[in-house]
C-alpha cells in the first residue's frame, strides 16, 4: 500500500491520465485517500500507474475499483490489467465476492466509468465485467440566475461554519443516512435552512472535489422552494471559487435542476461488476 508521501506523485499520474478530470485529479486522489474512518481501502502502485480500491460499508462482500490510472507514457504495456488484478486480489483477501467499477459513496471518484474513457471501458469488459447500470451528471452554468426566490416567513438561511456543521450533519444522518452526513460535514461549502428554529433543508458542494451535492429537504418543509434557494447559494459560491460550471453528481431529479438553474445532462457513466471467484 502506498504512503501519504507518495500521494502527490500519484496525483500527477492521475492528472496526466485523466484527461477529462485533469484539473481536479490531485484533489480527487487526496480525497479518496481520506475516506470515512470505517472504510477499508487500499492504494497499490506499479511503475507509471496506480489503483485505489475499497469495500462497501453496508455490504463488505462488494468491492469497488475506485480509481485506476496509468500515465500515458506507460500505457499499452499491460499496466492497467496488472493493477486491476492486484486490486481484485486485495478485495478477495478482504472477503469480497464481487468487484465493481462503480462509485462507493460517500468518498468516490465517479458513479462509474465515464463513457468517454474508452480505454477504461475496454479494460473492464475484457476482464469479464458486465455493464449493469447507467448513471449521469448534469452540468449547471455559472454564475447561477441572479434572482433568489423569496422564502416563507419563519424560514432563515445560513452558511454552515465550524460550529454548526455537526448539527447539520446530525440532521442529514437522521433524515437520510450516514453517507450523506459525511459528505455534508466534509464539504467545501454547506448551506442550510431553518424553519421556526429547526433545520429543515441543506445543500453541499465540494464533498466530491468540484461537484455539487448532496442536497435534501425534510418532508415537512417540501414545497417551500428551499431546494432551489440553497442550490443557487452553493452554485454562487462555486462561481466565486473560480469555477465556470458546476457538475451536479449522480443526478436523480432531472426536471428540478433543469428548471431551477438551466442544468443539462452531460456526463454519462457505465457501471460494471463481476463476481470474484
Amino acid at each position: 500500500m502506498i504512503t501519504a508521501a507518495e500521494l502527490p506523485a500519484l496525483g500527477e499520474i492521475a492528472r496526466a491520465a485523466l484527461t477529462l478530470d485533469a484539473d481536479e485529479a490531485p484533489a480527487l486522489v487526496a480525497r479518496l485517500a481520506a475516506p470515512p474512518q470505517t472504510r477499508r481501502w487500499t492504494a497499490l502502485a506499479t511503475e507509471g500507474g496506480f489503483v485505489m480500491a475499497s469495500l462497501a460499508e453496508r455490504d463488505p462482500t462488494v468491492g469497488h475499483i475506485d480509481l485506476l490510472a496509468v500515465h500515458p507514457a506507460h500505457q499499452g504495456k499491460g499496466r492497467g490489467r496488472e493493477l486491476l488484478r492486484a486490486a481484485e486480489e486485495w478485495l478477495r483477501a478482504e472477503g469480497a465476492t464481487q468487484a465493481r467499477f462503480a462509485g462507493n459513496p460517500p468518498a468516490y471518484a465517479w458513479p462509474g466509468i465515464d463513457v468517454r474513457y474508452t480505454a477504461a471501458a475496454c479494460l473492464a469488459e475484457s476482464a469479464g465485467y458486465e455493464r449493469y447500470h447507467v448513471a449521469w451528471n448534469m452540468t449547471a452554468p455559472l454564475p447561477p440566475p441572479a434572482e433568489e426566490p423569496p422564502v416563507r416567513q419563519g424560514v432563515t438561511l445560513h452558511k454552515a461554519g465550524d460550529q454548526d456543521r455537526r448539527e447539520v450533519a446530525a440532521f442529514v444522518e437522521k433524515e437520510w443516512n450516514e453517507r450523506w452526513a459525511w459528505e455534508a460535514s466534509s464539504a467545501t461549502g454547506l448551506h442550510y435552512a431553518r424553519r421556526d428554529g429547526q433545520i429543515v433543508a441543506f445543500a453541499a458542494w465540494g464533498a466530491r472535489p468540484g461537484w455539487f451535492g448532496p442536497m435534501g429537504t425534510s418532508p415537512a418543509a417540501r414545497g417551500l422552494g428551499l431546494g432551489g434557494v440553497l442550490l443557487r447559494r452553493c452554485l454562487a459560491e462555486q462561481h466565486a471559487a473560480g469555477l465556470s460550471e458546476a457538475q451536479i453528481g449522480w443526478v436523480g431529479p432531472l426536471r428540478f435542476y433543469s428548471r431551477a438553474v438551466g442544468a443539462r445532462v452531460e456526463r454519462v457513466f457505465w457501471l460494471y461488476r463481476r463476481d470474484l471467484r
